[in-house]
C-alpha cells in the first residue's frame, strides 16, 4: 500500500503530460532547459506512481543517466533521493498511525472505482490524506466557520486593571526593513547617495545571496514607491491625527524602532547609512523618533550590556563565551524572519528597564500598512490608539476548553488598499470556492484554510454572533507579520520567542513557544475594528515582481519546519492541532516531507501546464537545493532543528534572566544598574535617526 495508484490517476488525467520514452538530453544543449526540467520532474512523478507505470523503467533509467549531468546532476539526485524520502515516510506512518492508513486504503478504493477525477468527493478523497484540515469544506463551510468562531470564544473574568491610557507615550512602534542591492539594470553611479555607500553598494552587489526574503527592496527603489519611506510617513500622519483628536501630546513623538535585515551580507555595515540617506533625501517626520538597529548594534548590546551585568549578577567568568555565543545567536536581526520578529519583540523589555520605564507595550507593523483614520473613526468608532486602550488587552479569561489564559497580545486584521471602498471590514483575503483546482491544489490548498480563518477569526465583529466584545471576546490563533503587539508584562512573564530558523509565518510561529507552558495561557486578543490598509500593490509592485521564483519555496520550508516543531514541544500532535487548525495547523502535518515534496512537483508541473516554460524551471533550480537542506535540517539525522530549538529556547531563557536581574535591586544594586542604563542609553542613542 503507497501513494503510487494517487500519483499515477493524476498523470493519467492530465493529458499534457509527456508519455513518449524518455532520452538523454545532451549536456550541451543548454537552449532545453525547460525541456530538460519538465522531463526531470515529469520523471520523478512516475516513479512515484509505482513500477506498474508503463514508463517507469525508462523515467528510473532517465533519472540515473542524468545524475552524472554537470548542470542538472544535483537535481536529479534530488529526485532520486525524494522517492526514498516518500517511500519510507509513508511505510512508517502506515506502520503508526491506524487512522491515516484507513484514510490511504479510502482513497484507493475511491481511485480504484474510477469516479471521476474533476469531481468534489475525489477532491476530498486526496484531501483526506493530505491536507486533513480542508476535508468536505467545500459542503460544510457556514458550519466549519461557526465551529472555528466558538472554538476560539472567550468569557473574560477579569479586565485589565492597568490598560493602556496613554498609546503615544506607552506604545513603541516597530517594524522590520528588509534590503537587497540593486536591480542589475541600476546604474550605482547615477543614485542619489554619497560616494562611500555607492562603493559599499557595488561591493555587496557581487556577493552571493545569503538570506532570502519574499520582497525586499532593492536600493536605489524611488522615494514613492520606498517601503520605508512610505510605512513611516504613513506613522507620522497617524501621530498627527492622534494629537489633533486629544489623543496625544503635542509635544510627543512616537517612539518607532526599525531593524534593518539584509539579503547580502556586505550590507550589513552599510544598511542603517542607507536607510538614513534615503531618509534625509526624503525630509522629515517630526512626530516620531526613529531608532534603527543592525547586526552590527545588536552585537554592542550583548557585548556592552547583556555580558557585563551577567557578571555583576555574579555569573562564572569562564563562562562568558559561551554567554556571548548563545545570546548572539538569538538576539539580532539578520537571517530568517524569525529572528529580526523576536528582536522586535524582546527590545521593548530591554527599552522598558534601561531606557523608558513608560514603556508598557509594543505594536508591531509592517511597512507596507497605514492606520486609515478617517475610516476607522467613521466605520468602528474609534481611532489607532483608541483602540489600543481597550481594557480586555490584558485581561484574564477562560477559553472553551476550559483553560485560564491571558489576553496579553493583541491583534488587528487587515484591508487590501483596493477594497477598503468597499468597507474597513472588508477581509484582505475571502474563501476561494473555485473547484478547479490546480494539481498542486489537490495535495495542498493553504489559501482555502486562510479564508476560512480570516472570515471566522480575523473578521469577527462583535456584538454578533453572541459575543460582546465584553463580557466576552474572540481570540486569535491566525495573526499577520503586523498589527499585533504584546504587553512588556506578558513578555517578560512567558518569554515568547520564534526560532531562529523560522522563514515564512514567523507572527504563528511565536505563538507556538507558550502554548501550554504556563497555567494561565498567553493569548492574542482580536480587538474587532483594529485594522490597517495593506497596500503592498499600490505602491510597490516592482517589489513583488523583483521577488525571486526561489521564494516560492517558503510555504513549503513552512510545513516541514511547522511539523518537526510541534513534535519537539509536545508528545501530542493532536493537542496543538486541536488549538491552531485550521489555518496554522494545516502546515502541521503527519506527511510533511511526502507533501512538500508532492507540492513542489505538482506546483513545477502547474507552471509548465500553464505555459510558464521558464518560470517552471526557475522555481526548480533555484529551489530544490534550499527544499534538499531543510529537509535534512529538520528530519536529518542530526536533528539540527532540535538542537537549534533549544539553542533559542536557552538563549531567550539568559535574556530574560539577565533583564530580570538588572531590574531587581537585591542582585545589582542601584549604582551599577545607573552605570548599565548610561551604557544602553549612549548605544540606542547611536542608533537614532
Amino acid at each position: 500500500m503507497n501513494i503510487g495508484k494517487a500519483i499515477n490517476w493524476i498523470l493519467e488525467n492530465n493529458e499534457n503530460f509527456p508519455t513518449e520514452k524518455f532520452e538523454i538530453i545532451s549536456e550541451a544543449d543548454n537552449k532545453n532547459q525547460s525541456i530538460i526540467c519538465r522531463s526531470l520532474n515529469t520523471a520523478f512523478m512516475i516513479i512515484l506512481s509505482g513500477s506498474d507505470h508503463s514508463e517507469y523503467k525508462n523515467a528510473k533509467a532517465y533519472l540515473e543517466e542524468m545524475k552524472s549531468n554537470n548542470f542538472y546532476g544535483n537535481l536529479a539526485k534530488f529526485y532520486l533521493n525524494g522517492k526514498n524520502l516518500v517511500e519510507k515516510e509513508i511505510e512508517n506512518k502506515i506502520n503508526q498511525d491506524d487512522d491515516f492508513k484507513l484514510k490511504l486504503l479510502n482513497l484507493e478504493n475511491h481511485i480504484s472505482k474510477n469516479n471521476s477525477f474533476f469531481d468534489l468527493d475525489s477532491v476530498d478523497a486526496y484531501w483526506s490524506v493530505f491536507f486533513p484540515e480542508a476535508e468536505n469544506i467545500f459542503k460544510n463551510k457556514e458550519s466549519r466557520s461557526k465551529e472555528l468562531r466558538d472554538l476560539r470564544t472567550v468569557k473574560i473574568t477579569a479586565e485589565n486593571p492597568n490598560p493602556i491610557i496613554s498609546p503615544g507615550k506607552q506604545v513603541i512602534f516597530t517594524s522590520n526593513i528588509l534590503i537587497t542591492v540593486p536591480n542589475s539594470k541600476t546604474d550605482i553611479d547615477y543614485l542619489n547617495y554619497s560616494d562611500d555607500l555607492k562603493n559599499g553598494i557595488r561591493l555587496a552587489a557581487g556577493e552571493k545571496q545569503a538570506f532570502f526574503y519574499d520582497h525586499p527592496i532593492l536600493i536605489g527603489t524611488p522615494p514613492e514607491a520606498n517601503e520605508i519611506i512610505y510605512g513611516l510617513n504613513g506613522l507620522n500622519k497617524t501621530a498627527e491625527y492622534e494629537k489633533k483628536n486629544g489623543n496625544m501630546d503635542k509635544d510627543q513623538k512616537l517612539t518607532c524602532i526599525l531593524s534593518a535585515s539584509v539579503t547580502h551580507k556586505g550590507l550589513q555595515k552599510i544598511a542603517k547609512k542607507y536607510i538614513k540617506e534615503e531618509l534625509e533625501n526624503y525630509g522629515s517626520f517630526e512626530h516620531l523618533d526613529i531608532y534603527i538597529f543592525t547586526e552590527e548594534d545588536t552585537e554592542k548590546l550583548i557585548d556592552e550590556i547583556f555580558l557585563p551585568a551577567a557578571l555583576l549578577m555574579g555569573k562564572s567568568d569562564t563562562d562568558n563565551q559561551f554567554r556571548e555565543n548563545i545570546l548572539k545567536s538569538v538576539f539580532g536581526v539578520d537571517g530568517e524572519y524569525g529572528r529580526h520578529y523576536s528582536f522586535l519583540k524582546a527590545i521593548t523589555a530591554f527599552w522598558n528597564i534601561l531606557v523608558d520605564a513608560d514603556k508598557s507595550a509594543t505594536f508591531k507593523i509592517d511597512l507596507d500598512q497605514i492606520f486609515p483614520e478617517k475610516e476607522l473613526k467613521e466605520q468602528s468608532g474609534k481611532s489607532a490608539f483608541e483602540h489600543f486602550k481597550t481594557p480586555l488587552w490584558g485581561a484574564e479569561g477562560i477559553d472553551s476548553s476550559g483553560n485560564e489564559i491571558e489576553l496579553g497580545m493583541i491583534a488587528g486584521a487587515l484591508v487590501n488598499e483596493k477594497d477598503i471602498h468597499k468597507g474597513l471590514f472588508t477581509p484582505d483575503v475571502v474563501f476561494d470556492d473555485r473547484q478547479d483546482l490546480k494539481l498542486e491544489e489537490r495535495f495542498f490548498y493553504s489559501k482555502l484554510m486562510m479564508g476560512l480563518s480570516t472570515g471566522s477569526e480575523l473578521a469577527t465583529r462583535y456584538g454578533e454572533n453572541k459575543i460582546d466584545g465584553k463580557t466576552s471576546c474572540i481570540q486569535r490563533i491566525h495573526v499577520t507579520g503586523g498589527t499585533n503587539g504584546i504587553l512588556v508584562k506578558s513578555l517578560r512573564k512567558h518569554r515568547p520567542f520564534t526560532p531562529g530558523f523560522i522563514g515564512r509565518a514567523e507572527d504563528q510561529a511565536y505563538l507556538l513557544s507558550v502554548l501550554g507552558n504556563n497555567s494561565t495561557g498567553l493569548a492574542y486578543l482580536h480587538e474587532d475594528g483594529l485594522i490597517m490598509r495593506h497596500d503592498k500593490e499600490a505602491f510597490a509592485g516592482d517589489a513583488m515582481k523583483a521577488a525571486s521564483a526561489g521564494n516560492m519555496i517558503g510555504d513549503f520550508i513552512r510545513t516541514l519546519y511547522f511539523s518537526r516543531y510541534a513534535e519537539i514541544l509536545t508528545e501530542d500532535i493532536s493537542e496543538i492541532k486541536n488549538t491552531i487548525d485550521p489555518f496554522t495547523g494545516s502546515f502541521v502535518s503527519k506527511i510533511p516531507i511526502t507533501t512538500v515534496l508532492l507540492r513542489f512537483c505538482m506546483k513545477a508541473a502547474d507552471l509548465f501546464e500553464a505555459g510558464n516554460d521558464q518560470l517552471a524551471s526557475d522555481f526548480m533550480i533555484q529551489s530544490f537545493e534550499r527544499l534538499e537542506r531543510s529537509i535534512e535540517f529538520a528530519y536529518g539525522d542530526g536533528d539540527l532543528l532540535l538542537k537549534a530549538y533549544n539553542n533559542d529556547k536557552e538563549g531567550w531563557k539568559l535574556y530574560y534572566d539577565i533583564l530580570d536581574g538588572i531590574d531587581d535591586s537585591n542582585v545589582i544594586n542601584s549604582i551599577k544598574r545607573m552605570s548599565i542604563q548610561i551604557n544602553a542609553a549612549r548605544i540606542c542613542a547611536g542608533c537614532k535617526i
